[in-house]
């Protein structure tokens, strides 16, 4: 019979109280020692208020049991009620690995004996490739910006970087005139937890660019060094990026939905089909695995396959 993993009969209110208290020092130890985004760890930090609240739910229809033994069954009953509140197979995949880590961290505290979640599997996720924009496509767009205007001008130019480098958008919103280096066609990119890393910009890129800083930049008047900035004067949000995308895509007559995303993808996807090979894609990309770049070869294999079907001689319909 296989053996489950379970902690040692307890008080339930000491257990209790006693997970609710590491809650809040896990959670700086993610910030100080894992380098994670604040996203991200508050998020890991609602998922165990949820865990908590559960126990609570489940005390209450138990009567407050006065010892309970916490172990893989309560993981398991924890996310078939997750799921019962509608909770897709993504978010139990990453509430799931809340409470590994967590329970890794109690461990290592000496609150918990054994990590309950450690041998229980992530559910199955399905696997969705990413929305890519062929170069024809990708040119039609970046030719949409009216150059006369300097919004246009600088949208242009947001565009080219995004494109250029495969920033999320909230990298080249945060991105300052002090992360560009025209000499050496480089630009300096904080990514997920603070991580620093270097992306090469093309040409084009580079001119657009010289031009936006030196000419287009100080007409908005910037009260601050974000590179790129509204007619205040402050900086551009993640929601105005998204629409001016949204809005030049429909003028480039493109009707899929796309968004800064989309920009990204595309980078690593004709980086790809240009030759280079994965793990430089995974450092452009600033992925700390390369099983998250790999979805861009799945990518590649579509495209060929539909190549394939659509000028075969045999797979035409006869």
């Amino acid at each position: 019979m296989e053996k489950r993993i379970a902690s040692p009969a307890v008080p339930f209110t000491e257990l209790r109280d006693t997970l609710a208290r590491l809650v809040p020092v896990w959670a700086n130890a993610l910030l100080a020692e894992r380098g994670l985004s604040v996203r991200t760890v508050e998020a890991y930090r609602q998922d165990m208020e949820l865990f908590l609240l559960y126990l609570d739910e489940w005390s209450m229809g138990r009567a407050a049991p006065r010892t309970f033994q916490l172990g893989e069954q309560d993981i398991m009953l924890f996310l078939a009620w997750l799921r019962s509140r509608q909770n897709t197979g993504r978010s139990l995949a990453r509430r799931l690995s809340a409470l590994r880590s967590f329970f890794a961290f109690a461990v290592e505290e000496k609150a918990l004996p054994v990590n309950p979640a450690a041998l229980l599997e992530s559910p199955r996720l399905p696997q969705y490739l990413p929305e890519v924009l062929s170069r024809e496509e990708m040119d039609r767009l970046l030719a949409q910006p009216d150059l006369r205007d300097k919004s246009g001008r600088r949208d242009r130019c947001l565009m080219e970087v995004l494109y250029a480098a495969g920033l999320r958008v909230s990298e080249v919103c945060g991105l300052t005139l002090d992360d560009v280096d025209l000499q050496r066609g480089l630009v300096r990119v904080f990514g997920k937890g603070g991580k620093e890393r270097l992306v090469p910009l093309h040409a084009e890129a580079q001119a657009r660019l010289q031009d936006y800083i030196a000419h287009c930049r100080p007409e908005f008047s910037p009260n601050s060094r974000l590179l790129f900035v509204n007619r205040s004067g402050n900086g551009l949000t993640r929601q105005y990026v998204w629409k001016a995308i949204k809005k030049y895509a429909l003028t480039a007559g493109i009707r899929r939905e796309i968004s800064p995303h989309t920009f990204r993808h595309s980078f690593a996807t004709h980086l790809l089909e240009g030759g280079a090979d994965l793990r430089s894609v995974q450092v452009l990309l600033g992925h700390a695995d390369i099983s998250a770049t790999e979805i861009y070869t799945h990518v590649q294999a579509e495209r060929l396959r539909s190549i394939h079907r659509a000028h075969h001689p045999r797979s035409q319909p006869r």
